[in-house]
């Protein structure tokens, strides 16, 4: 979901609305994620070099002049190469690539030197399952939320620390800058300079950053009530009981195939006394037909929809938070039923958070991995030896025929 965020994005700054909203950046998402993991995972295991030497390079020739117009146009603020992992630059992002091209170059050059870490009997296995993985791999982190979450909501976030600064740590200097024109000039100002002048008239500001600081994860991070317009940001982190947030991005393109669920939710943090708010950037008419359409009741509260987006990456998504610390998180097709929430929160497992480090995860993923690739593996070769010996055996069993022929002829 961030890269298809990104992919809008890119959409956006070149003028091509009409694509935003549609499947494209699905599509595109999905083709550039299993398409760099499988060239990676043929790189790693040294198979197919000539089709995956010639593909990294034509990758590289298209992707390094178009971060190098991103470097110098700055229509978007980073690329979104790595997501919230590692944030580079738009030039920290074209040097990156400048590197990789020259790698590219290398690979392309000298593939017949590239190691294969398997015999050419099995590698059709390994590059087929490779792409069988990466396919199911993302479609599981589309349905039940990504396995590794590097944005700052992530489960066991003190979000209220997330927004503060360490004591020490001076925050960043920013200055505005106010262009105003007269007489055909463009001149730029100050606040504190801005021209009494009736005849200059104003073109556009921008904010520069003057003076580099420490700048907190979460930033934008605020609650609005619907209802009345109150400021509920300090409420809802400062409850020392569980809150569920329901976030819904956009509620007009939300998924509302799990509503009696989260109905059902609802009910329960209604009869243990739990706050249950639903989080959303929409407009009063998508809310309305959002209560509508799925007889919600509880109370709604309006929060910047880049944030929301981060939070979590479903639309919907479900949030379980305790003192401002996110204590679980649910994808709409994973949200928990009846059977889990048979009791108050404070003695069910879902009231505490997830243990599993990202060392468990990672473990947990090179399993699904390397397990059934050596298993198929194994297999195969298991099998080829049987066809082998059965080949073998044919062979030597039709030698005695040929020789009692042949002797035979001799004879006569």
């Amino acid at each position: 979901m961030g890269t298809v965020y990104k992919v809008q994005d890119y959409l956006v700054a070149w003028g091509f609305l009409g694509l935003v909203d549609g499947p494209f950046p699905y599509l595109a998402a999905w083709i550039c994620g299993i398409f760099e993991f499988s060239v990676g995972g043929y790189l790693l295991f040294g198979i197919r070099r000539w089709a995956t030497s010639v593909l990294v390079l034509l990758f590289m020739l298209v992707m390094t002049p178009l971060t190098l117009w991103l470097a110098v146009a700055n229509p978007i603020s980073d690329c979104g190469c790595f997501g919230d992992a590692i944030i580079l630059t738009n030039w920290e992002t074209f040097l990156k690539n400048v590197l990789l091209l020259g790698a590219a170059v290398c690979l392309f050059k000298w593939r017949r030197f590239v190691f294969k870490l398997v015999t050419p009997k099995v590698d059709w296995l390994v590059s087929l399952y490779t792409i069988i993985f990466i396919l199911f791999f993302s479609i599981f982190s589309f349905r039940y939320l990504p396995l590794f979450d590097f944005r700052p909501y992530h489960i066991g976030a003190d979000i209220r620390k997330g927004m503060e600064i360490p004591k020490g740590e001076k925050p960043p200097v920013y200055e505005t800058i106010f262009v105003y024109e007269k007489n055909g000039v463009e001149q730029d100002f100050t606040l504190e300079s801005i021209p009494e002048d009736s005849l200059w008239h104003f073109v556009d500001s921008r904010t520069i950053l003057k003076e580099e600081g420490y700048v907190p994860p979460i930033q934008d991070f605020a609650l609005m009530s619907y209802e009345d317009g109150l400021d509920i940001t300090d409420v809802i982190l400062s409850d020392s009981s569980y809150t569920f947030l329901l976030v819904a991005p956009r509620l007009e393109k939300a998924d509302d195939s799990a509503m009696d669920l989260i109905n059902e939710i609802y009910d329960y943090s209604v009869e243990y006394g739990y706050r249950f708010l639903c989080l959303t950037a929409s407009v009063d008419e998508a809310i309305a037909a959002w209560q509508e359409n799925t007889g919600a009741e509880y109370s709604f509260a309006l929060a910047d929809e880049i944030v929301l987006k981060t939070m979590i990456r479903s639309n919907p998504g479900l949030m379980l938070l305790k003192k401002g610390v996110v204590v679980r998180k649910w994808s709409w097709s994973d949200l928990p039923d009846e059977y889990l929430l048979n009791a108050p929160l404070e003695c069910l497992p879902l009231g505490n958070i997830d243990q599993k480090t990202y060392v468990h995860k990672l473990l947990v993923v090179l399993g699904w991995f390397w397990g059934p690739l050596l298993f198929l593996t194994a297999v195969d070769l298991i099998w080829l030896g049987v066809r082998n010996r059965r080949e073998k055996r044919r062979r030597t069993d039709s030698e005695p025929e040929n020789g009692e022929l042949t002797n035979g002829g001799m004879d006569r």
